[in-house]
């Protein structure tokens, strides 16, 4: 096992502390443990953003998606991103990224692919896209859309290193009808820090900066988020008792796909200059959901609707023959 410093409190490792693994050490828990004194919605958080991670997951397997770039993988626990893909498409292929040796260690050998399905691990820092766009390239095909998973990771990327383009260049780099998903710990009013971002802060070197909702949902520009969009995580499509009942948690999340229509993010219904509106055959009956159709815009209901179908152009939102 590589050598790693087991008197200095590491992000990872207390993440597995909160989710109740076993890979931690004294460090480890006595800096959870303040944080979640400081900040006792921490916790919970943390194992709802787990239960988010897997809603997610299925979500964009079942959009048809059959590659995952996860990246700041994290120690591995239950319901991970291939199992999750691969209990659905069992022929799935996902490629783990982190930069911490506990947790390639741990992760080479327990996230081991089905049989029809492949996963590869790459070594490298979430702020060096081209590393990790290189090394996943020898498993993934980026002209296939991809799911990209930043969970609970960009609050170590400290605003100085501008996680913004960060992401803009992970998304500039899949094809379109690629999904973001994003979580991320939130706090409540911009500048204005937590006890618990404190204590983390004093307890380890690595930076943690947390974000208010608004400062999240601009990593989602220019792509169609999925409703309910950016929301505390246990808002987003909910599925368990844990979740419907679940008080405000500091953790927020949302998907997104890339839009097939260059420039028109934000769809369904995006109104364009002329009146007219892209939507996605998903809202309406009876369609493919891979196609859009062009309204005129005295159309007020899809009901209503006489519309002639037609393909989208690849680069201007117009409709072509």
């Amino acid at each position: 096992m590589p050598d790693f410093d087991t008197r200095v409190p590491h992000i990872a490792r207390i993440y597995d502390y909160w989710l109740g693994g076993k890979d931690n050490f004294a460090a480890d828990r006595e800096a959870a443990e303040a944080a979640a004194t400081a900040s006792p919605g921490i916790k919970p958080g943390v194992r709802a953003n787990r239960r988010f991670l897997g809603r997610a997951v299925r979500y964009i397997t079942e959009a048809g998606v059959r590659q995952f770039l996860d990246i700041g993988t994290g120690i591995p626990t239950a319901d991970n991103t291939h199992q999750v893909a691969q209990s659905i498409a069992p022929d799935t292929r996902i490629v783990y990224v982190d930069n911490d040796p506990i947790v390639l260690t741990h992760a080479r050998a327990l996230l081991t692919s089905g049989p029809e399905g492949v996963t590869d691990y790459v070594d490298a820092d979430v702020r060096d896209t081209g590393a990790i766009l290189a090394e996943a390239a020898r498993t993934l095909d980026f002209s296939k859309p991809v799911g990209v998973m930043l969970i609970a990771i960009l609050h170590c990327i400290p605003d100085e290193d501008d996680p913004y383009r960060l992401i803009r260049s992970l998304v500039d780099s899949v094809p379109r009808d690629s999904f973001l998903a994003i979580t991320h710990p939130a706090r409540k009013q911009e500048n204005v820090a937590g006890r618990g971002e404190d204590v983390l802060n004093k307890s380890f070197d690595q930076k943690v900066t947390l974000r208010t909702r608004d400062q999240v949902s601009r990593f989602f520009d220019g792509l169609d988020l999925v409703e309910p969009g950016v929301v505390p995580v246990t808002e987003w499509r909910p599925d368990s008792v844990l979740d419907l009942n679940s008080p405000w948690l500091p953790i927020v999340g949302g998907v997104a796909r890339k839009p097939l229509c260059p420039g028109c993010g934000n769809l369904p219904a995006r109104t364009l200059a002329s009146g007219n509106r892209w939507v996605r055959t998903s809202a309406l009956p009876q369609q493919p959901a891979a196609a859009y159709w062009y309204i005129p815009r005295t159309v007020s209901r899809p009901a209503e609707m006489s519309v002639v179908s037609h393909t989208m152009s690849e680069t201007a939102c117009e409709p072509v023959s």
